[in-house]
């Protein structure tokens, strides 16, 4: 007899179930469910249930579920989780329905000030991470996820693609280290994926292995659009290979630094002052722009400090990051908020973009701000800048 238990039980479980599954020779299916809305939804929940079962071609099992108001999509991840733990050759997927709302795109070069880690295991947390209005939200299945949990997180966040409405947020994945991450890669990329974040990132052979996988799923898939890449620099290695790993693939869009692992790395003390790092930082925002990429900041890991996050914000703004990691969604609009351009930043953008258009006009070849001539990045970045402004207004 072949056994499988994934999920969560307990009192203080929410959206969330426990399966345990068992194969049997024979005497057909059997279903026991616990749940606190068998009222309403039992009739449901079996239904789903034996649907799956069939789906699968499973004749003979006993199924026993804890439900705590789980939604579908999650009950869904949970039971095919269970079975495939059980059954691992089984290559048929249970789906739920994409969101026609979850079939957005996003440019390259979107405004990335932060991004959400989001638990992959956590359903409860998933649900309405959205309506924080965060530039990204970040499906973890790295170190938010516990190792007996990593399986059943592949089926969480697969579903959760499909069937939570993100509300217009970047649609990332952080996948798990490498080469294990590698085998995340099928779950996530059929299902609308815009970013995949690559953690503890070390050498550019790294980033070409998951470009590699990725640009493969995407021919098997079918998948016009590009799916971009973000590595984590997380290690003394990662910071000496930090341009090589920007420049690796041009699926890469951004460099993000952690600074968790990379002062364990190196054996320094994480202070909030941050001298420990702070050649490590500046060689991520050198690197990142030398590639044409954006630098993203770390997280800050104090969630209750708001104005510890403030002034991180802004010393991670005049370094030259453009946007920073948040653990809990109430950092988002302290984060944006800080992001923010200044009055003098908007005003002397107006200025440097009138210069331009007054360039185009008199049909100049050269743009000059009084006696400075304004290079085209400076142009570019007055047009963010003035774009950032207009975003932060809505």
């Amino acid at each position: 007899m072949e056994v499988a238990e994934v999920g969560r039980r307990g009192p203080d479980i929410r959206a969330d179930c426990f399966v345990h599954f068992e194969l049997r020779p024979s005497g057909g299916l059997d279903i026991e469910l616990k749940s606190k809305v068998e009222s309403m939804y039992g009739d449901s929940i079996r239904g789903l249930v034996t649907d799956m079962l069939e789906y699968f071609g499973i004749k003979n099992a006993y199924i026993y579920l804890e439900d705590y108001r789980a939604f579908p999509w999650v009950l869904m991840a949970r039971i095919e989780a269970a079975i495939k733990k059980c059954l691992p050759d089984i290559e048929l997927e249970y789906l739920p329905d994409m969101l026609p709302q979850n079939l957005y795109k996003k440019p390259r070069d979107t405004f990335r000030r932060t991004r959400l880690y989001v638990p992959g295991d956590q359903p409860r947390l998933i649900i309405n991470c959205g309506l924080y209005k965060p530039d990204g939200i970040v499906l973890d299945l790295e170190d938010s996820v516990a190792p007996d949990h990593k399986f059943g997180a592949r089926f969480m966040v697969r579903n959760a693609l499909r069937a939570v409405d993100l509300m217009g947020a970047e649609r990332m994945v952080r996948i798990n280290q490498l080469p294990n991450g590698l085998d995340d890669l099928p779950y996530v990329v059929p299902h609308n994926l815009h970013t995949v974040l690559i953690p503890k990132c070390e050498s550019g052979d790294q980033v070409r292995q998951v470009a590699d996988k990725v640009d493969t799923l995407r021919k098997q898939h079918k998948i016009e659009d590009e799916i971009y890449l973000i590595p984590i620099i997380e290690s003394a290695m990662g910071v000496i290979n930090a341009y090589e790993i920007a420049s690796a693939s041009p699926h890469v869009v951004a460099l993000a630094v952690g600074l968790e692992d990379l002062t364990a790395d190196i054996g320094a003390e994480r202070t909030k002052e941050g001298t420990e790092t702070l050649f490590a930082r500046q060689q991520i925002v050198i690197a990142a722009r030398a590639a044409g990429v954006q630098p993203l900041d770390t997280v800050y890991s104090d969630v209750e400090d708001y104005e510890g996050l403030r002034a991180s914000v802004r010393e991670a703004k005049r370094m030259g990051f453009e946007g920073k990691g948040c653990i809990h969604p109430l950092q988002v609009r302290v984060i944006h908020e800080e992001f923010m351009p200044t009055p003098e930043e908007v005003e002397k953008a107006h200025r440097i973009v009138e210069a331009m258009e007054e360039a185009k006009r008199k049909g100049l070849g050269v743009v000059a701000l009084g006696t400075k001539m304004i290079d085209p990045p400076v142009v570019k970045r007055a047009l963010r800048v003035l774009k950032l402004k207009e975003l932060s207004e809505k």
